[in-house]
């Protein structure tokens, strides 16, 4: 505690002007998820404090992040578009993924996994970054440019006849569920179908535009007709956002160019009574927990996306553990990441039980918060506590802030959140690959198929398809590599500096082979061939181990085989230099002492020849 109160003064600064820069963002991204600018704020609010207070970067400040809140968008329109179209109908739901992805982070946090998310290969992260700038821009063309496709009454006409097929659909559910036997009665299912109204159907031919124009590929699908329906002052307030905040940062940096671009721009729309389109309004006073998450709770409408919350933990493991490299470097500080996860864990569930979005650490905001001042986990948690009394106080200003104006804001997070640095290496990348007649860079295809994939399909899949063709290439690089180092070559062509001075009249009878590098599934194919290169005079086999470290069970399996076939040939295998995992995983299966007796395994190789000299014959 004594800590956590030594730099008052820096704390509170870099906090509040942290807290100021979470603002429009926190709004942006709630009104991006498609629950509302609220669920930004109560986002930002509870995990920007909770994060600070039990995690392991001191000067980390949390809330939603672009990825966090692409992925959230995708499961919220999922869950939406499962239950009819309608949000609050999907709340629970949607809050319980999220809970539960929180709880996933804390149990990553315990098992000491934190280290582990490092290992994550940089062209599966790049392309998932670029990614996420691409859907960031695309899905917000249509809101900066004014159009709304369930608003488009002849876009929605089009879904009116899939809207009556839905409906009465449901009507059939709902009479079987029932135990009504529609094919010997059509009475009931003409009498309720005699009951829906136009609004009904108006309704369902919205939610169903709506789901047709969602996502990237439903921005591209409508935007032709978009951009025959442009709203031209919503798209002037979305483009003078943008040059404030590209253009104030050429002034200063001092103060967040995000701020004053919405400060500015709401300001001449509100004063001006432009008419323009306002987000949503933001609900005043202290927020309540979502309890219907429990009462309403259902196993079936969470189990499919079970596999999405634990994507979405990793994500937000990830994207925090990130953020606390670059702050180590800053502060020359050494962060906790498994206590990390824990408090990003704790934010996130305590965030969903409020209704918030989930989130990670924020790079910007705590880069802000550090230059401000801020060197403890106080300036977190008073970032959490600036957001909330800023709702407390102005969330009827909020509410008039222009819908346009954050859609222009989020367009300079998409530019601003790709990896260019990445896409900059593309050129300069070895091509060590090839397909069919092109020659390609292994790093460089990983990374546009997981942006592709992200972008046009589904980011959590993208994201584990990537981790899959990432470890395949490793594997088979590793494996080449071990190969090539491994090669069965004789005594003469390869000869170890110890190996100088063995019997010159013993080496048509002795076979020396050495193993260099892991003996494991991706190289054991040539290993497997050596049985085959060993020269016909040879009777007996020296395998030198002491460069091999590691054996998984494929290797040991390869092991097995080979000493079998050198025993059914008669040849005699002796080992120099066997390590401890190897030895281990050998006697587990009893190849030792089955086929290697203890007395054929060596030390070094001076021991060896001691034996060889009184033990193998001259023949040749």
């Amino acid at each position: 505690m004594k800590n956590l109160f030594s730099n008052i003064k820096g704390d509170a600064f870099g906090g509040i002007t942290a807290g100021i820069v979470a603002l429009p963002l926190a709004l942006a991204f709630g009104v991006s998820s498609g629950l509302g600018p609220e669920a930004g704020l109560y986002g930002a609010i509870f995990i920007s404090f909770f994060a600070a207070l039990f995690g392991g970067t001191a000067t980390q400040i949390s809330g939603p992040t672009a990825p966090m809140t692409a992925v959230s968008m995708v499961i919220i329109a999922g869950i939406v578009a499962a239950n009819d179209g309608s949000v609050e109908k999907a709340l629970p739901a949607i809050l319980t993924v999220f809970l539960l992805a929180g709880l996933i982070q804390i149990g990553l946090g315990f098992l000491g996994l934190g280290k582990y998310i490092r290992y994550i290969p940089y062209p599966v992260v790049s392309g998932f970054m670029t990614a996420i700038g691409v859907i960031i821009l695309l899905t917000q063309i249509l809101p900066s440019i004014g159009y709304y496709p369930k608003e488009d009454s002849e876009f929605v006409e089009q879904f009116k006849p899939q809207a009556e097929e839905v409906i009465l659909e449901n009507i059939l559910k709902d009479e079987a569920g029932e135990g009504i036997l529609v094919l010997e009665n059509f009475k009931e299912t003409i009498d309720r179908a005699d009951q829906i109204t136009p609004e009904q159907i108006l309704n369902e031919s919205q939610t169903l535009a709506a789901k047709e124009a969602s996502g990237t590929v439903g921005a591209i699908k409508v935007l032709p007709r978009a951009l025959k329906n442009i709203n031209w002052l919503e798209l002037i307030l979305a483009l003078g956002t943008i040059f404030i905040i590209y253009g104030f940062k050429r002034i200063t940096t001092a103060i967040p160019s995000t701020l004053v671009a919405l400060i500015v721009m709401s300001g001449i729309a509100y004063g001006f009574n432009l008419g323009y389109r306002p987000i949503s309004e933001i609900p005043g006073g202290i927020p309540v927990p979502r309890l219907e998450m429990f009462t309403s709770f259902s196993l079936g409408s969470i189990t499919p996306y079970i596999f999405t919350a634990l994507t979405l933990s990793l994500l937000g493991a990830i994207d925090s553990l990130l953020t606390s490299v670059v702050a180590d470097n800053m502060t020359k500080t050494k962060h906790k990441p498994n206590k990390e996860l824990i408090g990003q864990g704790i934010g996130n569930s305590i965030a969903a039980l409020f209704g918030g979005i989930p989130g990670a650490g924020a790079t910007i905001r705590t880069v802000v918060n550090i230059n401000a001042g801020g060197k403890t986990k106080l300036s977190g948690m008073i970032a959490g506590v600036m957001l909330l009394l800023i709702m407390l106080a102005l969330s009827d200003v909020a509410s008039k802030i222009p819908a346009a104006v954050l859609a222009g804001i989020l367009i300079t997070v998409g530019i601003g959140v790709m990896d260019y640095k990445g896409l900059k290496a593309i050129p300069s990348l070895p091509r060590d690959i090839k397909l069919g007649p092109l020659k390609l860079s292994s790093e460089v295809l990983i990374m546009i198929v997981v942006l592709l994939l992200s972008t046009f399909w589904d980011l959590i899949y993208a994201v584990g398809i990537g981790l899959v063709i990432a470890s395949l290439m490793f594997m088979k690089k590793i494996g080449d590599l071990t190969a090539e180092r491994s090669d069965v070559k004789s005594l003469k062509e390869e000869a170890w500096d110890d190996e100088g001075n063995f019997p010159e009249n013993l080496k048509e009878e002795v076979f020396i082979k050495h193993l260099k590098g892991p003996l494991f599934f991706g190289s054991t194919s040539d290993f497997q061939a050596l049985t085959e290169q060993i020269p016909i005079t040879a009777k007996t086999v020296i395998l030198r181990l002491g460069r091999m470290q590691y054996m998984d069970q494929t290797g040991l399996y390869a092991m097995e085989d080979m000493l079998q076939d050198l025993k059914k040939k008669d040849v005699e295998v002796l080992f120099v230099g066997l390590l401890k995992q190897p030895r281990y995983m050998m006697e587990r299966i009893d190849i030792i002492p089955d086929f290697i007796p203890n007395e054929h395994i060596f030390k070094d190789f001076k021991s060896c020849i001691k034996w060889v000299k009184n033990n193998v014959e001259n023949k040749y």
